[in-house]
């Protein structure tokens, strides 16, 4: 049986080498980092988390908790790995990033299926490939990506959040909760009062930005992930209604729900760092010092890491993709992750596995898998590939997506059972699949 080449360590590329991997079909993975950096990442691990450490909800009524149940049931690697190194965070998975990327290092470095090459690779391959470069891919294999294509490369902006030193927080004015008291009081919370918020809003609004090129200018946001400072000047009120939302948030010295709040999340297994939620942002450093030393309890913060901003990239997938990721041009290649036009970790390590599952099946001659549209993957897929989007962008897992369900006019306003009936509907048809996933 033939090798696969895969392009890029990051998580669909290494849920998709650890897919074949166990089918027993060689892998060339290979990863520029660190030789090469990508301007985000900050180490060489494979799998290396760069923004948020949280895959989101672990709910399945929640649709990427969904998703993370179907990876589950079609056999995913990563996602198993996340749950072993994950960090408290109420009902989101959050991960310590670097024991997460460092379990999967080992697993791919261990395994006799998986050659694990440190190289820069400027051209598409010929043969099997699977491309995972991701949103950062490197210029001249983005040049090639394009002229495979025949189409320009799209871009939108993505925005880091800063991390702070825990012993450096102040909190005889922070204090340890979850909303409304769901699960362990995990999250650091910083609260404020009208007039404390008001002078930190007048701080963000007034903030230096740092300069995009001119080049990148008439890029796009990516809405979910959208800078603190492009939050802010949608309105004084759209933080406290968005990542600075206070309700459900009581502080049982005092009793007290706050006029606004900024929530930190544990970052490392050590309990040590703490990324602010919701908090991206492209201030120049400077500024970010003085906003993050404005929000109480962060008087005296050490920040570990400050925020930064970067150019993704993603292909124009309806042109260029059938449902199973592979190329309408070209048999026997795949991309995969959010250079797919996929956002988000938990949908980048979802349709590694798929690209990877449907990989193992081209190689041995069996129909590729194109999942349902009841589930979450198989409704991302099949939207992503659909040709009728002639202005795609990138997209989250989300109920949309997927073909609704009628609940008697009573029950229609229930929110919560309807997703419990789609959740369902998708586990169902998996475990009903006639089709062997495991080839």
């Amino acid at each position: 049986m033939q090798e696969v080449k895969i392009i890029g360590a990051g998580l669909a590329g290494s849920e998709a080498a650890l897919q074949l991997a166990k089918r027993d079909i060689k892998v060339k993975l290979y990863e520029m980092r660190p030789q090469k950096s990508t301007g985000a990442h900050v180490g060489g691990d494979c799998a290396e988390f760069v923004c948020s450490n949280s895959l989101g909800s672990h709910d399945i009524t929640n649709a990427s908790g969904l998703l993370k149940r179907e990876m589950q049931i079609l056999g995913g690697e990563l996602i198993n790995i996340a749950i072993e190194n994950s960090v408290p965070a109420g009902n989101a998975l959050a991960i310590a990033r670097e024991d997460f990327s460092k379990a999967v290092t080992k697993k791919i470095e261990e395994n006799p299926n998986i050659e694990l090459i440190r190289e820069e690779i400027t051209e598409i391959p010929d043969g099997y490939v699977i491309i995972a470069s991701g949103p950062l891919t490197s210029d001249k294999l983005a040049q090639s990506i394009k002229e495979f294509t025949k189409s320009e490369h799209l871009h939108f902006f993505d925005a880091i959040a800063p991390i702070v030193e825990v012993d450096s927080i102040n909190f005889n004015k922070a204090f340890w909760g979850s909303r409304y008291d769901k699960g362990e009081a995990s999250y650091i919370n910083c609260p404020m009062n009208r007039e404390e918020y008001e002078r930190f809003y007048n701080i963000l609004i007034n903030a230096p930005r740092i300069e995009q090129h001119e080049v990148d200018k008439s890029s796009k946001f990516f809405e979910s992930c959208l800078p603190v400072e492009v939050l802010a000047s949608r309105g004084v009120d759209t933080l406290r209604f968005g990542p600075m939302k206070p309700v459900g948030l009581i502080d049982k010295r005092t009793g007290i729900e706050n006029y606004a709040v900024v929530q930190l999340r544990q970052d490392n297994s050590a309990k040590t760092l703490f990324n602010l939620v919701g908090f991206q942002t492209n201030l120049k450093w400077g500024a970010q010092k003085e906003l993050l030393h404005s929000i109480p309890g962060l008087e005296n913060a050490n920040i570990i890491r400050y925020g930064v901003m970067h150019r993704n990239t993603f292909i124009n997938s309806p042109k260029v993709l059938t449902p199973a990721l592979e190329a309408r041009e070209r048999e026997g290649l795949f991309f995969a992750g959010q250079l797919t036009g996929t956002e988000g970790y938990t949908e980048s390590i979802a349709t590694g596995m798929l690209a990877g599952m449907n990989m193992a099946k081209k190689l041995q001659g069996k129909p590729l898998l194109e999942l349902p549209d009841v589930t979450i993957l198989g409704a991302l897929t099949r939207y992503i590939s659909n040709p009728a989007h002639t202005d795609f962008q990138p997209i989250n897992s989300n109920w949309a997506l997927v073909p609704p369900v009628e609940l008697p006019k009573k029950e229609r306003k229930n929110k919560k059972l309807k997703n419990e009936i789609l959740a369902k509907r998708s586990v169902e048809a998996l475990e009903n699949m006639e089709v062997p996933v495991l080839c």
